[in-house]
């Protein structure tokens, strides 16, 4: 085991930086696979103490069981078993995961979608997508402006990135 000398008289194993250069080394083979995989893009990736590795992806038309099993691949070929004992788990945000990236937002236009802003929440359909805001629309029931009883309006909200605290697709069943 190698060591780094802090102060004199101290020493410090440099574990630290091998499980940093070992992190470095999946990092590069990850952004490598997705390079050639510009259609998916990373949404986690954590290296736990115990060399747990753990690759979360979503791409622009969804991500098969074979997008995980290639990006399995591209890792785990690369990295001698000898030298580092680890264990690789590589799947898609899934359908229930909330919404991280812009990027993510595409490919559900047309779904219902739960939004939370800091002074909101919204519940409609994704309309609209940009680099700096999302659609929604919703029906609601109001007071009718004259008289007794209500009226269903159409509503809308344009919701800029930076002002969602979460976003989550909502999953519906059609009978």
């Amino acid at each position: 085991m190698h060591s780094k000398s802090l102060k004199e008289g101290t020493v410090v194993p440099s574990f630290v930086t091998m499980a940093e250069e070992f992190k470095n080394r999946v990092n590069d083979l990850l952004e490598a696979f997705l390079q050639k995989r510009p259609d998916l893009f990373l949404i986690d990736f954590t290296i736990s103490s115990d060399h747990s590795i753990k690759v979360v992806l979503d791409g622009d038309n969804g991500v098969s069981v074979n997008d995980c099993i290639e990006a399995s691949r591209a890792i785990e070929h690369q990295l001698d078993r000898e030298v580092h004992d680890f264990s690789l788990e590589v799947f898609s945000a899934g359908a229930t995961a909330p919404l991280q990236l812009p990027r993510q937002y595409k490919q559900h236009i047309g779904r219902m979608l739960k939004v939370e802003t800091a002074g909101a929440k919204y519940k409609g359909v994704l309309t609209e997508v940009n680099d700096q805001m999302i659609g929604l629309s919703w029906k609601e029931r109001q007071p009718k402006p004259v008289g007794k009883g209500k009226v269903t309006v159409e509503c809308s909200q344009q919701i800029n990135f930076n002002e969602i605290t979460k976003a989550q697709i909502e999953i519906t069943f059609k009978p």
